[in-house]
């Protein structure tokens, strides 16, 4: 399944938010120039707090089921009183936006990915979603792979998983030497 960049997109940025540690608004500023995040951002505390309270609505989606992921999802789009339009800005091909342009980031950062879950429970794709298999990582996952293959988050946790095999593997045949 081949999803609109839109939606590749919005869930890459879901999980990087909810993977992120954002200890302070500096770490906020570096994050949204990491993610390419546009429009309104005060770089205060109080969109700081705004951001973390966003966090764990949205962690939640990757351990519910469809239908308490339909209500989590619907909760952020009514709140934010979405409207998708097709928008076209920075040179950027026509896409979808449901918030405006000014919005508060917080706002804009649920909507976003409140539309490409909604595309995820369209398509049934909801089991893309996953907890990094790594011991004790317990981060997001999003698995775009074709054959849905991807076990790991993005913290470098795959390759500690191949040094972990490959010493065991090491190990073994030192053993039976």
């Amino acid at each position: 399944m081949v999803f609109a960049h839109d939606t590749e997109v919005g869930l890459a940025a879901a999980a990087a938010l909810v993977n992120a540690e954002l200890p302070d608004t500096v770490a906020l500023d570096a994050f949204i120039r990491e993610q390419g995040w546009t429009g309104r951002h005060e770089g205060s505390a109080a969109e700081l707090r705004s951001v973390h309270e966003l966090r764990p609505r949205l962690r939640r989606i990757w351990s519910e089921d469809e239908d308490t992921v339909v209500e989590i999802v619907n909760g952020l789009l009514r709140e934010a009183n979405a409207l998708p339009q097709l928008i076209t800005h920075d040179g950027e091909p026509y896409h979808l936006h449901a918030t405006p342009h000014d919005a508060p980031l917080a706002t804009r950062m649920a909507v976003e990915a409140a539309m490409a879950f909604v595309d995820l429970v369209r398509t049934g794709e909801l089991g893309r979603l996953r907890i990094c298999e790594y011991p004790d990582c317990g981060n997001v996952v999003v698995d775009l792979s074709k054959n849905r293959s991807k076990r790991f988050c993005d913290a470098g946790c795959g390759n500690r998983a191949a040094v972990m095999a490959y010493r065991a593997r090491k190990a073994a045949v030192q053993a039976h030497s």
